[in-house]
């Protein structure tokens, strides 16, 4: 029995916009995903008409996020995790690499889009030993999103705070540098900041970018390889520092790597 009010799912319903395009579904699309709308497929495809290497760069960043966040709980031995901008599901989620690793790992997604609240339980799945959890937040409200994330994770040991993505969605810089530097501020000695942005270091991407922000969708910033450097002071970069995202670390089996327009590196906060 139910008593007429509306679900979380169905309140999610309610506020997905499909006359307008939405990266987190584009970016789906382009994975090969099946959560995104015609809307969503024609600005890919118009963006991919423009920048045709985008493909590779969205499946090189999930490729990132695998070896990371596995270098993360195995080398580093982190059992908590901070996603902030979570995106939709697809492979490979934060949670079942980490758990993979670790069992009892813990992880909190973060994300402020109605089709991804949707889609939460699919990202609230955990190994017995472990948990997952997700907070509908907005990345401008920091302090809200730790609030409600030190109902699950332990700020007084070390967690991965993961911004992969994200921060382009902060238009204005300096803005973005205070939101990095507020969650970090709440870390612990010995956590791990993991991230990865697009980069304005292609005139195509460029381009497509601006083609995109056109069509009334919330705007990316393209940022240099120097700006996004900013986010990592104070800590201690792991090697090989701020790469391209194919270059991190990869496989020894991985020869002739194509590096993309997407750039990261994983910190350690002393």
């Amino acid at each position: 029995m139910t008593d007429g009010s509306s679900t979380p799912d169905q309140q999610a319903l309610t506020k997905i916009d499909t006359t307008v395009p939405h990266s987190a579904r584009i970016w789906n699309y382009w994975m090969g995903g099946k959560d995104n709308y015609e809307v969503d497929r024609i600005a890919g495809d118009e963006y991919r008409e423009v920048a045709p290497n985008i493909e590779t760069m969205a499946r090189a960043s999930r490729a990132y996020l695998i070896r990371t966040v596995t270098h993360v709980a195995g080398e580093c031995g982190i059992r908590q995790f901070l996603d902030i901008g979570t995106g939709l599901p697809t492979y490979d989620n934060t949670h079942q690499v980490a758990q993979r690793v670790a069992p009892e790992a813990r992880i909190v997604y973060v994300d402020n889009d109605p089709l991804v609240l949707r889609h939460a339980q699919a990202l609230l799945t955990s190994t017995r030993e472990g948990v997952t959890d997700y907070i509908d937040a907005d990345l401008h409200e920091p302090e809200r999103i730790l609030q409600a994330a030190s109902k699950t994770l332990d700020f007084g040991r070390p967690i991965a705070l993961m911004l992969m993505g994200i921060l382009g969605h902060i238009q204005n810089y300096d803005e973005s540098v205070s939101i990095v530097r507020r969650l970090q501020a709440a870390l612990p000695s010995g956590s791990y900041f993991v991230h990865y942005d697009s980069t304005d270091t292609d005139q195509a991407l460029k381009q497509a970018q601006q083609g995109y922000d056109d069509t009334g969708a919330v705007p990316y910033v393209l940022r240099s390889v120097e700006q996004i450097s900013r986010f990592y002071e104070g800590l201690e970069l792991i090697e090989p520092g701020i790469v391209s995202c194919p270059l991190w670390r990869p496989a020894p089996s991985e020869t002739d790597i194509e590096t993309t327009d997407v750039h990261g590196g994983v910190a350690r906060k002393p």
